[in-house]
């Protein structure tokens, strides 16, 4: 194409999007337009992919976890980047660009609206690539994304506010080889190792997140905000129970678990495969009595700034919120603890599964914070179900938080209007969805009948959203089958999201400044030494909701928190924290890469504590607690008593960045008030200052 026709291309362009914008104005906080026909044109043109169909949903392509694996199996080849313009009028993008036999996943539009970022099967492994050219006169370029990790797959992309690219990957957290892969705390499945920033001008790559079990589709906010769905499976690891109870009975060892006893590639194999947190699968005696046996299987919205720092799930949300209901409680010879969550402290009506939970979220374009996604289970669903939008802009208490149904449900999964996944607000308030007219998933023979794009349709009866037409008239591939549309996103210039940051507290700030400390100073030691600041301010004041682990705490000789319902319960005291890293030492014969398991962290860069378990710093007599813990792995935590048992655990795992401060007001934040009717506690805390004492002694470098 000459310079005038690519000028003139651009031009037809721009002023394409200049129409729909009129047709379609996007102001945050605006109502929807007026409900528009589903065979109204679209507003803007739709990108969107192809997919051969699968016959397994089992670390496959359309899998809620090891969605990233290349085989033909789990990824067959012959599908496309597809691009379809207001008119119907269809494109197919990488076989204009000259790709023939590939896989193709998750595109995401640029801020102009001019280009967008795709990750693409070609080869061996998953990778990154940009297409331009998307003007009705233009001509498709697809190029490899530079300096992005090389043989490892790199999939869910998307633009930060600054022009990186974030996406998954399963390159080992340090990129060393022999920990290739990371074996998921599941069935011990390769899984992504989390999110990555990658600056392609540079080549400057950061893990953001080390999700353990991996994270998946991540997309930007209006709040600036990753927004994104992670697999919460801190628990034990039941391939390794399996082996201990066969050694019990004298039989032989299904799995041959073992540790190693560091993550170094000449590692000592260890007789060998104790874990120390969390507590057991199966049950367990201790000095509380009967502690009842703990497994977690849970996908939800977590959310971190675009830098990595401040990840927790959206808004602090927890199960008690989404998956209210039935919870076990910690220690089975403590009647003060329920195993029913306290349903008149939340507003969400609508419980979401344990067994699966909230995929595929995208941010309704007219409700900034609200998010459409699909609820579905973690096997043998290929993501689909029913479609949920779930209330959280940013700020919002998580006790208002609420999910609603789109679309219809049923208790066993038999959806008669059939299912849904990667559903898609539009700028003019319609929705599209993939769309299958299975009603189970999967049906008889693996796979589903079809997936196809489709306008949902409000039913003027149930006032749910049921499939409506097709985008497509549909699409075939090489071999004459229908292939699968997935993953659609609209092709419109948007408005760059701020970079979201997290400052330092108020009562943080004040002890520094009292005992003289430069935050600027701290902060760049911290990075200097790939070390973060956890603050909690009182480990003693939990939320009033939380009555499944213990809430009568007591610190010996110092503050106490007493629930004001249940004052004479039960009190426990508690003397330790103890900081757990999450490392791949668990290993299995003949099954390449490693788990993640709970070790006690390295803590030199703390006073000592010698009377506490390993990893483990003091507890304050203002109930506060604060620790140097490093950053860019997995962490976890639990407070103990004076000999090192554990009273209240942390469920899941939490990331950290160098340089980053964090404070937890209290153990489990309070969402409104603690379990004594109080507001989250302001106490400017006691052990902040006692390690800035001592880190005032260490040398500087």
């Amino acid at each position: 194409m000459t310079p005038a026709l690519k000028r003139a291309a651009s031009l037809a362009l721009l002023l394409l999007l200049a129409a729909c914008e009129r047709n379609g104005p996007l102001v945050p906080g605006e109502a929807p337009p007026a409900r528009i026909p589903s065979s109204a044109p679209a507003p803007y043109p739709i990108l969107f992919v192809t997919q051969t169909p699968l016959h397994t949903d089992f670390a496959a392509r359309l899998s809620t976890f090891a969605n990233h694996m290349p085989g033909a199996a789990q990824a067959p080849r012959g599908g496309a980047l597809m691009l379809r313009y207001p008119d119907g009028s269809l494109r197919n993008l990488t076989l204009e660009a000259g790709f023939g036999q590939v896989a193709v996943r998750e595109p995401a539009v640029y801020w102009d609206g001019r280009k967008a970022v795709f990750s693409m099967l070609e080869g061996a492994v998953w990778q990154l690539y940009e297409v331009t050219g998307l003007g009705r006169n233009e001509t498709a370029h697809v190029a490899r994304v530079p300096r992005q990790p090389e043989g490892y797959n790199n999939v869910s992309p998307l633009y930060a506010s600054d022009d990186r690219i974030l996406f998954t990957s399963d390159r080992p957290r340090t990129g060393e080889a022999h920990l290739y892969p990371q074996l998921d705390e599941y069935e011990a499945t390769p899984t992504n190792t989390g999110i990555w920033s990658l600056d392609p001008a540079s080549g400057a790559l950061r893990l953001l997140n080390h999700a353990p079990s991996g994270a998946f589709s991540p997309t930007l906010d209006s709040f600036g905000r990753i927004v994104f769905t992670r697999w919460d499976h801190l628990q034990q690891d039941q391939l390794a129970e399996r082996d201990r109870d066969a050694v019990r009975n004298g039989v032989a060892l299904p799995f041959n678990s073992f540790n190693f006893d560091s993550e170094a590639a000449n590692a000592r194999q260890l007789e060998s495969r104790e874990e120390v947190f969390p507590e057991s699968r199966a049950g367990s005696k201790g000095r509380y009595g009967e502690v009842s046996p703990f497994v977690t299987n849970f996908f939800t919205a977590w959310a971190m700034n675009q830098d990595g720092s401040n990840e927790e799930t959206l808004n602090h949300v927890g199960q008690h919120e989404l998956s209210f209901g039935f919870m076990t409680p910690s220690f089975r010879d403590d009647p003060a603890l329920s195993a029913r969550t306290l349903d008149t402290l939340h507003a969400n009506r609508v419980a979401v599964r344990r067994d699966g939970g909230l995929f595929h979220l995208r941010e309704d374009p007219h409700a900034p914070g609200s998010y459409l996604a699909i609820a579905a289970r973690e096997q043998d669903s290929f993501t689909t179900n029913q479609i949920v939008r779930l209330n959280g802009p940013a700020g919002m208490n998580p006790e208002r938080m609420t999910v609603t149904q789109l679309t219809e449900s049923h208790p066993g999964d038999a959806l008669r209007g059939g299912r849904f996944r990667n559903p898609l607000p539009l700028s003019d308030g319609r929705i599209v969805a993939s769309h299958t007219a299975s009603v189970r998933a999967p049906e008889p023979g693996g796979t589903l009948d079809g997936l196809r794009l489709r306008w949902l349709e409000p039913d003027s009866t149930s006032g749910l959203y049921r499939a409506g037409p097709a985008l497509t008239k549909g699409l075939r591939g090489a071999d004459g089958k229908e292939l699968w549309e997935l993953e659609a996103v609209e092709v419109r210039a948007r408005v760059r999201p701020p970079a979201s940051s997290t400052v330092l507290e108020a009562p943080e700030r004040a002890v520094l400044a009292e005992e003289k400390v430069s935050e600027d100073e701290l902060r760049r030691w911290l990075q200097q030494h790939e070390l973060a600041l956890v603050v909690t301010r009182d480990q003693t004041s939990r939320d009033r909701a939380e009555l499944q682990q213990p809430y009568n705490l007591k610190v010996p000789g110092g503050v106490e928190s007493r629930s004001k319902d249940a004052p004479d319960a039960k009190v426990y005291e508690i003397s330790h924290f103890q900081i757990l890293q999450g490392e791949q030492l668990r290993a299995y014969p003949g099954r390449p890469g490693r788990r993640v398991i709970a070790q006690p962290m390295d803590g030199q860069s703390n006073p000592a504590n010698p009377s506490g378990p390993a990893g483990s710093v003091r507890i304050a007599i203002d109930g506060s607690t604060a620790a140097f813990v490093p950053a860019g792995r997995a962490l976890t935590w639990q407070t103990t008593d004076a000999q090192g048992n554990a009273v209240v655990r942390e469920r899941n795992w939490v990331t950290f960045q160098p340089g980053e401060m964090r404070t937890c007001a209290s153990c489990h934040g309070v969402n409104t008030r603690d379990q004594a009717g109080r507001l989250p506690p302001l106490n400017k805390p006691q052990a902040l200052r006692e390690l800035l004492t001592y880190w005032k002694t260490l040398p500087r470098q």
